[in-house]
């Protein structure tokens, strides 16, 4: 081994200057590196928002399906409730036509105003047959139409008798305040009855 310092490369020295060296050559290799990198990160990015979308269209496709599932076995299910409703109007049309057939001898006029409204439930019950629930929502949509005021006057007259009723169910209790009072102030009040 050659101990002579003069020989030994030392920093700035004139040996470490003979290597080639291109002008900025490290950094455009740092700048080659990270364009890459980046262009690399972009395809990942790019493929992850494709799959991200993809996931997103197949989960609205799903949703929609099940959608589209559950809104045929709704109606299945309410067309089968329309048929047994007619089914139910029929027999009581039936049942109506032998009460009228009863009353045919004691009182026919009577009898047959019954049989009338018998038939009439007959053809009410197999026109509903022939229906289904799209059907006779479209017929409630256009007879909500043509009567707007017979149909609002109908649902303020059913939501007054309803006010009725839920008011006198909670009024027919005892009031709670009543048994705290004493028998004399029932007594000044009218409400005592001997107990």
């Amino acid at each position: 081994m050659n101990n002579d310092p003069s020989s030994r490369p030392t920093f700035g020295s004139a040996q470490s200057s003979s290597q080639p060296k291109a002008p900025n050559g490290g950094s455009q290799a740092r700048s080659g590196m990270a364009q890459d990198a980046r262009a690399k990160a972009g395809e990942v990015a790019s493929k992850l928002g494709e799959a991200a979308q993809q996931a997103g269209s197949q989960a609205k496709q799903a949703a929609s399906s099940l959608a589209s599932e559950a809104n045929q076995k709704a109606k299945g299910l309410m067309n089968q409730k329309v048929s047994l409703g007619a089914e139910f109007a029929s027999h009581i049309a039936d049942a109506t036509k032998s009460a009228a057939d009863r009353l045919d001898s004691n009182a026919p006029q009577i009898a047959g105003l019954v049989r009338d409204a018998a038939e009439k439930l007959q053809g009410f019950s197999s026109d509903l047959r022939e229906q289904t629930v799209d059907d006779l929502v479209r017929t409630a949509s256009d007879f909500t139409r043509r009567r707007p005021a017979l149909v609002f006057g109908l649902a303020s007259l059913a939501g007054f008798a309803l006010f009725r009723v839920l008011k006198s169910n909670s009024s027919s209790g005892p009031d709670p305040r009543q048994g705290q009072r004493s028998a004399s102030d029932r007594f000044a009040a009218g409400q005592y009855h001997g107990t």
